[in-house]
């Protein structure tokens, strides 16, 4: 049997490697390590929890032995898709290479630029970073990628599912092309194929399992039920998930579930809260510090049940967990490997249930054509989904409800009481200049024949009192107006006048003549 004493490494490494408690490499390590020690490129094709991470470490650290870090030219460049893989790599490197002088640096979202300038600018052995912060810190013109020697490419699939493509092939671009890469990947979709048959050269290509194949040392199940109602399938799943939980009591030590949205991640997280259960969510909306603590917590056994979004399928290095709950099915099937991979690792036993309604049988069929087998089925637990609906959400007493709507009716209807009186006060206390009918309309007839000098000296006035938007009525109040005319005028009551709103020229001082039948003869030819 190989052991990592066979494989050629530095004595400094073997000895980390050593007082980590590993003797004997997996698979992928024993196949990859010695192909990158020679200089190969090497394209690994292995499912997760299998060893990749330190199969590209180990040999690495090896081959930078000689050399120096210049400032802002890293020697070797490690790309992965999540912050958490990023992390998890750069905690391997800190352990294998801690008997070096090799620095690293880690480019993260969620993490200020300025320290990260920092260790660029003193220069680094090891660059260890997420695509689009480390294009955020080329453009910026803080880091060159001229002097990369090692490139690696993690979660290749991964990289595929978030988009990040294009943002690789630019990263490829931009480093030599005389850089040894390492390349992995848990499946070989066509897009990664092509990516690797243009930037990889005369790769060897490593296989330690069949293409997206589940572990031997999982146990799987999956949990099919039709809900009472399709608006009540939510509530039920989650009755259905916490029945499980209950159901495997004591041998579930930890446990990772998985939502398919960030949402979810949230209000599954607090239900159980509710029912008393010890349970924090992690997903890509949530600030680095509190996925570094949610995570840091879930490792020392603080944190039970870490409720996740797809971002913690990949990355998560936690040997022990017990069981896995897929509480959505996930829409694409290579998530299921992955996902079911959190448990089950290092040869230990595992568990994964996965909860499905009959609008996720797509999702079912698309998984077991991928894993070439069927997924053994499951019993919902006894009683778990009896009045799910009213256990989930606890509701108010009906005391309480009634009270609450009563005194808001009851508020409502006081103000409304209240609000009639002192209108009714407002408008007796506001002055209403009243006008005889007569002299109204002999001042209309006059204002038509006075010249058009005096219409335009009373034009600024006018406009100086409609630029203020302030002082102009509503529409609605002039239309409560006119409402309230028509109600005094039916009651009996007669308004004459104009209220509030009588225009300059009826408020100006007229002189009142006697018009005579020639006066009018001679301004209607004048105006005709």
């Amino acid at each position: 049997m190989t052991k990592f004493s066979d494989l050629a490494l530095d004595p400094r490494v073997l000895q980390a490697v050593a007082e980590a408690g590993y003797e004997t490499p997996t698979p992928i390590q024993a196949q990859a390590i010695p192909h990158a020690l020679q200089g190969k490129d090497v394209l690994g094709i292995a499912q997760t929890g299998t060893g990749k991470t330190a199969s590209f470490t180990l040999p690495m650290i090896t081959l930078l032995g000689q050399g120096r870090a210049r400032a802002r030219m890293p020697r070797s460049l490690v790309l992965a898709p999540t912050r958490e893989l990023a992390a998890q790599v750069a905690e391997n490197f800190d352990v294998y290479a801690k008997y070096t002088k090799l620095t690293k640096a880690l480019l993260i979202g969620g993490v200020s630029f300025g320290e990260q300038d920092k260790l660029i600018d003193r220069g680094v052995d090891v660059l260890i970073a997420t695509p689009g912060r480390l294009l955020d810190h080329f453009e910026r013109g803080k880091l060159l990628l001229t002097g990369v020697q090692i490139m690696v490419v993690d979660e290749a699939d991964r990289m595929l599912d978030m988009g990040f493509i294009p943002d690789i092939e630019r990263i490829f671009s931009l480093t030599p092309f005389t850089r040894q890469t390492f390349f992995y990947s848990a499946t070989m979709a066509p897009e990664i194929e092509r990516i690797t048959n243009t930037f990889l050269t005369g790769a060897v290509k490593i296989e330690v399992a069949r293409q997206a194949t589940t572990s031997t040392t999982i146990e799987q199940k999956l949990i099919q039920f039709t809900p009472s109602r399709k608006d009540r399938s939510f509530t039920e799943k989650r009755a259905v998930l916490r029945a499980l939980i209950k159901a495997e009591g004591e041998s579930c030590t930890n446990a990772i579930i998985f939502c398919n949205r960030k949402m979810d991640v949230d209000v599954v997280s607090k239900s159980l809260k509710a029912h008393g259960f010890n349970a924090s969510p992690i997903h890509g909306d949530l600030d680095q510090s509190v996925r570094t603590k949610t995570l840091d917590g879930f490792r020392d056994g603080s944190v039970h049940l870490l409720v996740a979004s797809d971002v913690a399928a990949r990355g998560l290095d936690i040997p022990a967990v017990s069981h896995v709950f897929n509480f959505d099915a996930p829409s694409h099937p290579e998530d299921y490997v992955h996902r079911i991979g959190r448990t089950g690792r290092a040869g230990r036993q595992g568990k994964a249930y996965t909860i499905a309604v009959p609008s996720d049988d797509k999702y079912i069929n698309a998984i077991e054509h991928l894993v070439k087998m069927p997924i053994p089925r499951g019993e919902v637990p006894e009683g778990a989904l009896e009045g799910a609906s009213a256990s989930d959400r606890p509701e108010r007493p009906r005391e309480e409800r009634g009270s609450s709507s009563s005194r808001s009716r009851s508020g409502s209807s006081r103000s409304s009481r209240d609000r009639a009186p002192r209108e009714d006060k407002a408008r007796e206390a506001k002055p209403v200049a009243v006008a005889p009918v007569a002299d109204v309309a002999e001042a209309l007839q006059r204002s038509e024949r006075a010249p058009r000098s005096e219409e335009r000296r009373a034009e600024p006035a006018h406009d100086d009192r409609r630029s203020d938007s302030r002082s102009e009525p509503r529409r609605d109040d002039r239309r409560d107006d006119r409402r309230d005319y028509r109600s005094n005028r039916d009651s009996g009551d007669r308004v004459l006048g104009m209220g509030d709103h009588v225009p300059d020229f009826i408020l100006r001082s007229f002189k009142v003549t006697t018009v005579t039948a020639d006066d009018a003869e001679e301004a209607t030819g004048t105006e005709g």
